[in-house]
């Protein structure tokens, strides 16, 4: 997506700016071999729980939609159905992500993409005063109040990630 290396916004953090939504940008190194949430959080020295990934999902009924789960975390697919008025839900190939969301791998925000497309946000995200997503640039995060996510995506929480070696809910 656009990045305006002279502002230093991206065309997620531009939207929070036109939203009156308070924001902190952080920047961490790129590691094309490494591009998963999990490293991000590393990198930022935050636990994995805040820092949550954007998933672009496809529903049987609904069609397109994006769901934000913590960076270790893995979605449930049953769970994702249901809260999203699917009988069936699949990830979306890797290869349709950019075209679908002018977002490439590694830097997939749920704000501002090319369509606009429903969103739901792991319910533990409102446990933390502040969490992170990518601002639509690899290596660029947002960090911001669930709420503002919630309110900037048109989202909705949901209990939609689970423990990927318990496979319990998150």
């Amino acid at each position: 997506m656009s990045y305006d290396k002279k502002t230093g916004k991206t065309n997620a953090a531009r939207l929070l700016d036109d939203m009156g939504i308070q924001y902190v940008m952080h920047e961490a190194e790129v590691d094309l071999d490494d591009l998963s949430a999990v490293s991000m959080a590393a990198k930022l020295g935050e636990e994995t729980a805040r820092v949550l990934k954007t998933l672009v999902v496809r529903g049987d009924r609904t069609g397109v939609f994006k769901a934000c789960i913590p960076a270790d975390a893995e979605l449930d697919l049953k769970a994702m159905a249901r809260v999203s008025g699917n009988k069936q839900v699949a990830m979306v190939p890797l290869k349709e992500v950019f075209p679908l969301t002018g977002y490439v791998r590694g830097g997939c925000s749920p704000l501002a993409g090319k369509k606009k497309y429903p969103v739901y946000i792991d319910e533990t995200a409102m446990l933390y005063e502040t969490i992170y997503v990518s601002a639509g640039q690899r290596g660029v995060q947002l960090e911001l109040a669930p709420d503002d996510l919630l309110r900037a995506c048109e989202a909705e929480y949901a209990a939609i990630a689970r423990n990927p070696e318990t496979m319990e809910p998150y």
